[in-house]
């Protein structure tokens, strides 16, 4: 079993930054797939990046996100991070880390073994 636990969520007015954190336990993860997924209200949860452990390969769910965004992981933490600038107020909602056995880079939802609780992110205009 591996333990997700997310923090660093919170309000944030329009053009100002975030940095989410995921701290992993239970299992060594190195080889596993982390996602960060965002979930608006009356929205489905979506990928918004993704990276194997090694930081080999990234995803981002699209360009405006990719010029914000940055996903890496600390390995001597076990931790893995999502550093959010410039943020717009259709970036709120609620932030899920997410971990993957499957080594290939991937950003859908049911590819992903472990969740964690979540944390909001609120972005006022």
């Amino acid at each position: 079993q591996v333990q997700l636990e997310e923090s660093g969520g919170g309000l944030v007015q329009a053009g100002g930054s975030l940095r989410l954190s995921c701290a992993a336990s239970g299992r060594t993860i190195s080889r596993y797939t982390m996602g960060w997924f965002r979930q608006a209200p009356g929205n489905e949860r979506e990928c918004v990046a993704a990276t194997r452990w090694d930081g080999g390969s990234t995803y981002y769910a699209d360009s405006d996100v990719k010029g914000r965004f940055t996903i890496s992981t600390d390995n001597t933490k076990n931790t893995v991070y999502l550093q959010m600038n410039s943020l717009k107020s259709e970036d709120t909602g609620v932030y899920f880390c997410a971990a993957a056995r499957a080594w290939g880079l991937t950003a859908l939802g049911p590819d992903y073994d472990y969740w964690g609780q979540g944390t909001q992110v609120t972005v006022s205009s």
